[in-house]
């Protein structure tokens, strides 16, 4: 699969200034092992029992909403090996304007992701709240909240640590 595409010297420069840049900062799991493992634990827990198009679907919305792109590259590539269609990647950025792509699960756990991902702009609205309540029972929600808090935790480690979308580092 082609990650990038580098056509002029100006693209050249920007590629090398990135790489750069993700090599002047930490290496979060290296420095912090200790807390990575939790993370990487509490992601694992938050996963159990959940629908795995479902768990792509929260971290790409997530990820879209946080501009992380390393993330998003990630995310959209697991959701393509599990089989989610392009029609439904494509749309999960507009999903409230394509409705009729996700199942009314989804949209509640999508409306959920960008209540708890944007939550300093007006908390988690009580009608959000009920619906995502109204699709899961309490332990489900228990989950979709901890993905939706890892995801976010994930996308801030990513963008603090300069790291560069197409470098998935799980496979290496």
């Amino acid at each position: 699969m082609t990650t990038n595409t580098i056509t002029t010297d100006a693209d050249v420069n920007t590629a090398i200034a990135a790489a750069e840049a993700a090599r002047a900062r930490l290496d979060f799991a290296r420095s912090a092992p200790k807390v990575f493992r939790a993370v990487v634990g509490l992601d694992a827990a938050a996963r159990e029992g959940l629908d795995p198009a479902l768990v792509e679907l929260i971290q790409i919305r997530a990820s879209h909403l946080n501009h992380c792109a390393y993330c998003l590259h990630m995310h959209t590539n697991d959701a393509r090996k599990a089989r989610e269609s392009e029609d439904r990647l494509h749309m999960v950025a507009v999903w409230r304007e394509a409705r009729h792509f996700f199942t009314p699960e989804e949209q509640a756990a999508l409306a959920l992701t960008e209540a708890v991902t944007l939550v300093a702009d007006a908390g988690v609205p009580d009608t959000v709240y009920a619906e995502a309540a109204a699709h899961f029972d309490d332990g489900e929600l228990a989950h979709v909240l901890a993905l939706i808090l890892t995801i976010n935790t994930w996308n801030r480690v990513a963008l603090s640590t300069g790291k560069v979308a197409g470098t998935d580092e799980r496979n290496g």
